[in-house]
């Protein structure tokens, strides 16, 4: 490991036991393959944010340098090297969800919030973005919001998600008009006998 400091990030006993088990799974000489998940685990124990220190660290603990830490995090999305809020709203706009209405519901989350895409809410509660496709295009528009999905939004149901998260109440999660899976939108086109 490198001798450099690392400003104060190292992983709890508990993300380093875990982070010892992740890395173990890759050959000798291949440690540098457990990059992502490291740098994820850095990223939630310090509050969604993945700071220089945090990276730093990750790094020095692959036995790689540092700048293949900071290459990775900069190229995902996924990893917050700003401070986020409480919830990290991100709204897919990519052209699937364009085209059934991302727009609305990004329109929803900035009156609703009082912000724009790319800024928190004052209390700190709330950080908006619009993002690429987040891979649920069949039940679109669709947004994250932490670790969960919302799909088949509609401006309303978006406000109540929001209005949910507002008062401390945990939303349902996926489609938000009881679609299963990726049926379509009006049940299911297959027959209907069922094979024994």
């Amino acid at each position: 490991m490198n001798d450099a400091p690392h400003n104060d990030f190292i992983f709890n006993p508990e993300n380093f036991e875990r982070a010892k088990a992740i890395i173990a799974k890759y050959p000798a000489g291949r440690q540098a393959s457990a990059m992502i998940p490291l740098l994820d685990m850095a990223q939630r124990q310090n509050n969604n944010n993945l700071t220089l220190a945090a990276m730093n660290y990750v790094a020095d603990m692959l036995e790689v340098p540092r700048i293949k830490a900071y290459e990775v995090a900069n190229f995902y999305t996924m990893f917050n090297k700003e401070k986020v809020g409480e919830h990290l709203v991100q709204v897919c706009t990519t052209t699937p969800c364009w085209l059934r209405g991302s727009d609305g519901i990004v329109g929803t989350c900035c009156k609703s919030l009082g912000v724009k895409p790319g800024e928190t809410t004052a209390d700190g509660k709330f950080t908006l973005v619009e993002v690429e496709c987040l891979g649920a295009c069949v039940n679109a528009p669709m947004v994250q919001i932490n670790d969960d999905y919302y799909e088949d939004l509609t401006p309303e149901s978006m406000g109540e998600i929001l209005d949910d998260l507002k008062t401390g109440k945990k939303p349902h999660t996926g489609s938000q008009t009881g679609r299963k899976g990726s049926c379509a939108q009006n049940g299911p086109s297959s027959p209907k006998d069922k094979v024994k």
